[in-house]
């Protein structure tokens, strides 16, 4: 009876570390533009990602040919109050725009993009909020930290 017990136990906590393991590698967010990439598949799994943490999603999209979207991303990982907030509040993920691939399907169903890098804010179903020309968001040759931050906090959860 004892052992049947032990076996049990161990079986339980084994199975819970597996399940464990799994939920904290749900989604890897897309870092990087990458004309391989299925837009439809990652706004699958970020909207899963979304609804779980109850946070909103951003679709950045550009391309490795943007020196926009490099000071864009430069400009996110060195402001550590911004950075901080998109973690805890969005999902973001990256949509390629390059002449390899240019997502036309997948963008068709948004606003048409008239400058890279462009935001899509979506709500944790998918569901379009709002669509943001970063460029508004620039100040001289860099982001503006001030109309960043009142972005990010108008369409944050």
């Amino acid at each position: 009876m004892l052992k049947r017990i032990a076996l049990f136990v161990s079986f339980t906590i084994s199975f819970s570390m597996l399940v464990f393991a799994q939920s904290n590698d749900r989604y890897i967010p897309v870092t990087k533009f990458d004309p391989n990439r299925n837009p439809v598949q990652d706004l699958r799994e970020a909207v899963a990602e979304a609804k779980f943490t109850n946070k909103r999603i951003i679709l950045d999209v550009g391309g490795d040919w943007c020196i926009w979207c490099h000071r864009l991303d430069a400009f996110i990982e060195t402001n550590e109050e911004i950075k901080n907030f998109i973690e805890k509040n969005y999902i973001m993920m990256k949509v390629n725009f390059s002449k390899e691939n240019k997502n036309e399907k997948f963008l068709s169903h948004y606003p048409v993009i008239e400058g890279y890098p462009h935001f899509f804010v979506l709500e944790n179903d998918g569901k379009l909020l709002h669509s943001q020309n970063t460029g508004e968001l620039e100040k001289e040759k860099d982001y503006d930290k001030d109309k960043f931050m009142e972005f990010l906090k108008e369409w944050a959860p």
